[in-house]
């Protein structure tokens, strides 16, 4: 057999360094990590419910737990996680209807649904410390 005469640089396959981070791509992402997130906070859910059907005991060890500042932290990034999760899904019915898929369109989406988790989720943290005595 004979060698290829024709050394021609073959092309390589896109590279993150390529790309420039857009709107819809960064919510894509986070679309993606927060529904993976959504997985830890129901293991979170389970174990409160478990504690609550265990006795008084095993409730207040995990109340105090998801109390203390670490655990209101994550229960707010848990809170997050859910509703830009939530308002991505409803992204997407929307895209799925046929509107909404214009570019400008499409980045206005994107910086609705980060604008809108991160109000809705202080909104509810405020409403649940005013109403719920949360201290």
């Amino acid at each position: 057999m004979s060698k290829p005469t024709a050394t021609h640089a073959r092309p390589l396959s896109p590279h993150l360094s390529v790309y420039r981070f857009i709107p819809t791509m960064v919510m894509s992402i986070l679309h993606r990590i927060t529904g993976a997130a959504l997985y830890f906070g129901t293991i979170l859910l389970v174990i409160w419910l478990v504690a609550a059907a265990s006795g008084p005991e095993a409730f207040e060890t995990v109340n105090g737990i998801y109390g203390s500042w670490f655990g209101r932290l994550i229960l707010f990034g848990y809170t997050w996680a859910l509703l830009h999760h939530m308002l991505g899904g409803i992204r997407h019915l929307i895209w799925d209807t046929g509107h909404g898929l214009e570019k400008q369109t499409a980045t206005k989406f994107a910086y609705a649904t980060i604008i809108g988790s991160v109000t809705l989720t202080v909104l509810i943290w405020v409403a649940g410390y005013a109403f719920g005595g949360g201290a």
